[in-house]
């Protein structure tokens, strides 16, 4: 057995730097006083990213009075309806934040709005024209974005959004309008300032930034095309959230004489690109320290070009948010060919093992993994054991010869393309379920992809997604959200334009027997871990098997869930969760998209369970899918549930529901 533990300690010598601190060590963290007082002042409520509120109002008795109290339309319908040219959204993704009875939304062309959280009025809409560019479409997920970021210091209020164009533009939040003292007129560029230039039709921001001790850090979306080299880079950047200056730069691929720099052989840290921060980060605010979920370098499913593990591609990087020093950090795929970056900020738990009590993170991944550190030192909670890995059958590829799998927890998903693994409804469906495995090449979790192509499990969008999991900070359980969707991954040589790499791959989905998936139910769940002990407490389909019309005709009993992504939210009384409606951007799994995207409103409902035994307590019809994590508040004595819908050809919408 091997087991490489995690480097601990400073990795850059960066600019230092004054700043004004917004959270005193050992006092309340801001976004937690805020949370007890029924707001939502983050994008996963907290910067601890727990999804947890502890309202109490909507209980396991009343959950059955809960219906829709009002809709918001968002803004960009009628832009749409006269700038035809800028294309549709994909999905609207935004979850909204929640402060002193106003909720701040962003919208798929990244304008913010200010809402009502009683009625769903707005109050202001700001609009940074970001669509006036003529550059077309946004880089990688086209038109999408998921939220804003709160800052406040005294009397000073504002709202933060990183655009689709890398703009980063700070609002006055009662008013809507730019900060004169941030950046010029408000607005900061983040094409600017890296080491090397980036394309907009390359480089965008999808998701919020994390605001900690007046330091606004921002990670990027870059596309996953390989036809640009060298590829744009994915550092991460702390600017002060006052003005807008640049504090430090964090490079996500080790540099020159940096720690890190001799895992990319043969000097491929020179040109190697992405290994970006797209997803949500999170914070220890007593600590000052911040959680970076870094994604696949360059590119996702070949890596001849980048042998060796390749730091810090796929890792949980933890960095001190005034300095922008690395404290520690840990790989959780060694040179990736997969596209199993970490796909959501990790989850902040303070829990009891053996008796001893730990300030831990928890890393929940695509390839159905929830990896445990102790948060301040980076040392795993239960043994990581480094285990043989299959070798890559592609020319000029080095697979890692091992990968690092947890003890504790045990995955929360199947993994692999093993026969089991295939749907086995009846004998008969099982068995044309080989036989269509059988036409491509499989295994356990990491199986290489292959020029043949390789049904691989989970798939690249499959397992956790980037709502994330939920937390109970009072009785140390983790729910994590998950579906079974695959990915068939084939390498291929390039066509000349899609650049000069030996290889390149391509991700589709692959339908399994009479139009059913091809993996076994349930199709989409939560799974309850207890984190004081790493054992799974309970597993419950989510989604209405009516909803899938080729399990409908089987007419067998039970429920095996939708395929389809859900979110969560805790509350101290119970568990409240909405589920996808189409897949997304079509850009991801084509197969999919052209599969669903006529039924992008399928079975819409919102469902509330007992959280100690997953028990279901309500079921509430829905005029739309939910699109996004929902949120949870109290306004004038009243708790609201809301979330975000729409996208493609359904409405963008913000709905909230209530008793």
């Amino acid at each position: 057995m091997i087991i490489r533990v995690a480097m601990i300690g400073a990795t850059l010598a960066l600019l230092p730097v004054t700043l004004h601190a917004q959270t005193i060590p050992g006092a309340l963290p801001e976004s937690a006083k805020a949370m007890s007082q029924g707001e939502w002042p983050a994008y996963a409520g907290t910067y601890a990213a727990t999804r947890y509120s502890p309202l109490t109002q909507i209980n396991r008795d009343n959950a059955k009075n809960l219906h829709v109290v009002w809709r918001w339309k968002s803004p960009d319908a009628a832009i749409r309806d006269a700038k035809p040219a800028i294309g549709p959204g994909y999905v609207n993704e935004s979850t909204p934040l929640m402060i002193d009875g106003v909720l701040y939304t962003s919208t798929s062309l990244s304008q913010v709005a200010a809402i009502d959280a009683v009625t769903g009025e707005t109050k202001w809409v700001f609009d940074p024209k970001v669509y006036d560019n003529n550059l077309g479409p946004p880089a990688n997920l086209g038109w999408t974005h998921r939220g804003v970021a709160y800052w406040r210091n005294g009397n000073d209020e504002r709202i933060v959004i990183l655009t689709a164009f890398a703009q980063m533009i700070a609002l006055d939040a009662k008013t809507g309008k730019p900060a004169a003292d941030f950046g010029t007129d408000g607005r900061v560029d983040l094409n600017l300032g890296l080491r090397r230039p980036v394309s907009p039709h390359f480089y965008t921001m999808t998701s919020p930034p994390v605001i900690v001790r007046g330091v606004i850090v921002v990670g990027s979306s870059v596309l996953d095309w390989w036809g640009e080299r060298p590829s744009p880079v994915g550092d991460v950047r702390g600017y002060d959230a006052r003005d807008g200056k640049l504090l430090w730069t964090f490079h996500t691929v080790a540099q020159g004489e940096e720690p890190g720099a001799e895992t990319w052989q043969k000097d491929s840290w020179k040109e190697a690109g992405n290994a970006n921060v797209w997803a949500p980060m999170s914070a220890d605010e007593e600590l000052g320290y911040v959680y970076l979920p870094v994604s696949t370098p360059t590119n996702d499913y070949y890596g001849g070009h980048r042998p060796g593990d390749g730091l810090y591609g796929e890792s949980l990087v933890c960095l001190d948010v005034t300095t922008g020093k690395k404290v520690w950090h840990y790989q959780l795929v060694h040179h990736g060919l997969w596209d199993y970056d970490p796909p959501t900020a990790p989850n902040l738990i303070d829990i009891t093992v053996d008796g001893k009590p730990i300030k831990a993170v928890v890393q929940v991944t695509k390839q159905a993994f929830a990896y445990a550190f102790d948060r301040v030192t980076g040392k795993p909670v239960w043994p990581i054991e480094e285990q043989p890995a299959p070798a890559s059958t592609v020319p000029g590829e080095q697979a890692s010869r091992t990968q690092p799998i947890p003890s504790k927890p045990a995955p929360f998903d199947i993994q692999g393309a093993t026969d089991d693994n295939l749907i086995d409804l009846t004998p008969e469906i099982h068995q044309e379920a080989l036989e269509i495995a059988r036409r491509y090449d499989r295994g356990g979790i990491f199986t290489p992809p292959s020029q043949r192509g390789t049904i691989q499990v989970p798939g690249n969008a499959g397992g956790a997604s980037w709502s994330g999991a939920a937390v109970d900070p009072e009785t140390h359980m983790l729910y994590v959200p998950t579906y079974r969707l695959l990915s068939l991954i084939t390498v291929k040589k390039p066509q000349s334009w899609e650049g000069s790499y030996d290889f390149i791959g391509d991700a589709s989905y692959l339908q399994g027997p009479r139009g059913l998936p091809l993996l076994k139910p349930p199709f989409a769940s939560i799974v309850a871990i207890d984190m004081n002990t790493g054992e799974h407490r309970w597993r419950i389909p989510v989604g209405r098997s009516i909803a899938m019309p080729a399990v409908a005709q089987l007419k067998l009993p039970g429920e095996y869930g939708v395929l389809a992504r859900s979110f969560a939210v805790v509350t101290k009384s119970v568990m409240i969760v909405v589920q996808m409606g189409a897949l997304g951007p079509p850009r991801l799994l084509p197969g999919v998209y052209a599969m669903i995207r006529d039924l992008h409103n399928r079975d819409p409902h919102l469902w509330v369970y007992d959280k100690t035994t997953g028990e279901k307590l309500a079921e509430i019809e829905l005029p739309s899918n939910a699109s996004g994590a929902p949120i949870t508040y109290m306004v004038g004595g009243k708790q609201f549930i809301a979330f975000p819908v729409g996208g493609g050809p359904v409405p963008e919408e913000l709905i909230a529901v209530g008793l």
